[in-house]
């Protein structure tokens, strides 16, 4: 591992802030393919060093706009203007899209024969076979499908419906397979469904599981149909569902045990599993009264549940319950959990046989396969435990970095990482490609959805030298985060200056150096927020660089004395990197300066991250993997591990993944009643 971080070191040192000026500029004009040079760049994407946008931009803009408008006449004339530009293709689509349902079929079909290589020929065809299959029209169906890219639950029903037409009992035992879901599945399943269950080949056992399965995922309406299917007892489950969903404490309160039926025990269960997720100890002693009367099987499913609650919610009873579950099946999120309780409870053994317990594919990914390890060295097995670190310490993520730090002591000899820079006959070739052009030019409109399908696509095939060259093309064009994404898609030839980009670094020297913070994790927090796209916002309004919500900018606004704000500006560059780095700084302090806390409270808020640290000291890894919100859990682990190459390219003094990580201290209100009791 020392190696390797050594290596990054030089890899990172032709990449730093004192690049020649020109690597951080849009590609100069004389780098453009020469059709798009003799265009003026028009509908090229590629952008010029002068920042005036290409002709063909209004143009495009104003055929999307017609389209969204249903004006079929001004797509038409637009159409015309953007013959020759990249983006025809799209203004092909949008023509044929505008009335799908009534296009003729060898205009469609012509457009779905097209050489291009874009997305937009794949989504129509997903389109088109949809209409076919509402339409049972199956010749021109099966024509189509085989050549279909991106297919989807609703096209793999209407494929089986095709296919039922000569094969009957095959396309109802595949449809099967797609039954056993908590979640409604669409209308082209229905009709395959009717006819299984007609048949038999979906059993009234396989409606019972399936009526199970849409309870834990509270998918109540579904269960409530499957009740009314079942008919006999079940008849009476759908009002009974209703009011367990709508106040399950009470539920149970009223609830007369003794004689209840099949039908009646599973809404009780339900309503435990929901009242679980409330309060598992309320759940528990609901429990306790009523246990009895159920039989085993489903006493030790209701255990599984009500671990699995009590685990996400810290209960220290959770490895009890889970144990009380016996031999019942657990699903992939309950296994996880089964192991992440004994991590906060520090109980190794039962860290790997919970992990041995796991179905063989959940096993061997990073996460198990490390906390195995640790089991296994815990539990004084060190040649099983090295085998398992050595086979993860190649990998380049949080649980690769850690089982190298565990090899840092005897060292495992590692073959130098082939590296890679594009050369400008490299960019050249790759600027004519269509799709890159594309993506350049939707990226340039703030088309950044279309953008990145396009980027996406086009990259499917590439190998790692075409990655990095199109890594640099993205970076040259501001595009950090499509930038980032290619360069992280490598297997064997790597570029980190391009996976870990620093761009900003000048504008942001000042609000580090005032807050006094460390930059490789303003870096590594940066990168996982926004890939330094600036104008990211998220789903709840978090926004740009640093994603800050707009009622913490103004708070922080107010903090800073910052008069004249207003929440346009959390867009500004340098006031969205003042607020956050200030706002870093403020919840560092709040956390006794330790990242792994803060950098929780960042994504998830202060309140929620010390709520999660335990009664007593937690190693730094286990509190990280021990986070209830799955998308805290993994932001946590990649920050920190964006920072220690951060650290490496920035040449700060080394620290390890695991000296990072550290240890979290026990909740404050523990450690006061702790130095009382003392005293």
């Amino acid at each position: 591992m020392k190696f390797i971080l050594y290596f990054l070191l030089l890899i990172a040192s032709s990449a730093r802030a004192d690049q020649p000026a020109e690597w951080a500029l849009l590609p100069p004009v004389e780098l453009l393919p020469s059709s798009i040079r003799a265009a003026g760049g028009a509908g090229a994407g590629a952008g010029t060093s002068s920042g005036v946008p290409p002709a063909g931009d209004p143009d495009f803009r104003a055929a999307q706009g017609a389209f969204r408008a249903g004006d079929a006449a001004r797509l038409a004339r637009y159409a015309k203007r953007l013959e020759k530009s990249p983006l025809e293709v799209y203004v092909s689509y949008y023509r044929l899209r505008l009335d799908l349902e009534n296009a003729d079929p060898g205009a469609v079909t012509s457009f779905l024969s097209r050489p291009q290589d874009t997305p937009m020929i794949d989504r129509l065809r997903g389109e088109w076979l949809k209409l076919l299959g509402k339409k049972q029209q199956w010749e021109l169906f099966d024509a189509e499908y085989p050549r279909l890219l991106n297919e989807d639950t609703e096209l793999a029903c209407y494929a089986m419906q095709s296919r039922r037409r000569s094969q009957e009992q095959a396309a109802l035992r595949e449809a099967r397979g797609l039954w056993f879901s908590g979640k409604d599945q669409p209308d082209s399943c229905a009709v395959l469904f009717e006819a299984a269950l007609s048949s038999g080949i979906i059993s009234e056992q396989d409606v019972l599981q399936r009526l199970r399965l849409a309870l834990e995922a509270g998918n109540v309406s579904l269960a409530q149909n499957l009740a009314v299917r079942l008919g006999g007892s079940y008849a009476e489950l759908p009002a009974a569902l209703k009011n367990a969903s709508a106040d399950p404490d009470r539920y149970l309160e009223k609830l007369a045990p003794e004689n209840a039926n099949d039908s009646q025990r599973t809404v009780v269960l339900f309503a435990l599993h929901r009242l679980a997720k409330q309060s598992p100890e309320l759940a528990a002693a609901r429990w306790a009264n009523i246990s009895a009367y159920f039989p085993a099987t489903e006493q030790q499913y209701f255990y599984g549940w009500l671990a699995y609650e009590a685990a996400r919610n810290r209960d220290g009873h959770a490895l009890q319950w889970f144990k009380e579950s016996a031999n019942t099946p657990l699903n992939e999120l309950q296994s996880a959990w089964r192991v992440r309780a004994a991590l906060r409870a520090q109980d190794w053994p039962e860290v790997l046989a919970s992990i041995d317990r796991m179905g063989v594919q959940q096993q061997r990914e990073a996460a198990w396969l490390y906390w195995k390890a640790r089991a296994l060295q815990e539990l004084g097995k060190p040649v099983e435990a090295r085998n398992l670190f050595v086979l993860l310490s190649g990998e380049f993520h949080f649980y690769g970095q850690l089982a190298g730090d565990e090899l840092a002591d005897t060292p495992v000899l590692s073959e130098a990482m082939a590296t890679y820079k594009p050369d400008q006959h490299a960019i050249e070739a790759m600027l004519e490609l269509p799709g890159i052009q594309r993506t350049l030019a939707l990226y340039r409109m703030e088309l950044y959805s279309d953008a990145l399908e396009e980027w996406r696509w086009v990259l499917r095939n590439f190998n790692d030298r075409q990655l990095l060259t199109a890594a640099e093309i993205a970076r040259r064009n501001k595009m950090y985060d499509r930038a980032i994404g290619a360069a992280d898609k490598t297997v064997s030839v790597h570029d980190f200056s391009l996976r870990y980009l620093a761009p900003y670094r000048d504008v942001l020297q000042t609000h580090i150096r005032e807050q006094g913070l460390e930059e490789a994790w303003v870096y590594g927090l940066m990168r996982q927020e926004s890939r330094f796209a600036s104008s990211a916002k998220s789903d709840t309004g978090a926004a740009g660089l640093m994603q800050i919500m707009p009622e913490t900018a103004r708070w922080l606004a107010g903090k800073l004395g910052l008069k004249s704000y207003r929440t346009a500006l959390i867009h500004q560059l340098d006031t969205n990197l003042r607020l956050g780095t200030y706002y870093m700084k403020t919840i560092l302090s709040q956390f006794e300066g330790n990242p792994v806390t803060a950098s929780a409270a960042y994504n998830a808020g202060p309140r929620r991250a010390d709520e999660w640290r335990g009664d007593r000291t937690l190693e730094g890894a286990i509190y990280a993997e021990t986070i209830p919100f799955e998308e805290t859990r993994d932001y946590v682990k990649k920050v920190m591990s964006n920072t220690v190459y951060y650290a490496s390219q920035f040449n700060a003094p080394p620290r390890s993944l695991k000296q990072r990580m550290a240890v979290v201290a026990a909740k404050p209100s523990v450690r006061q009643q702790a130095a009382a009791d003392e005293k």
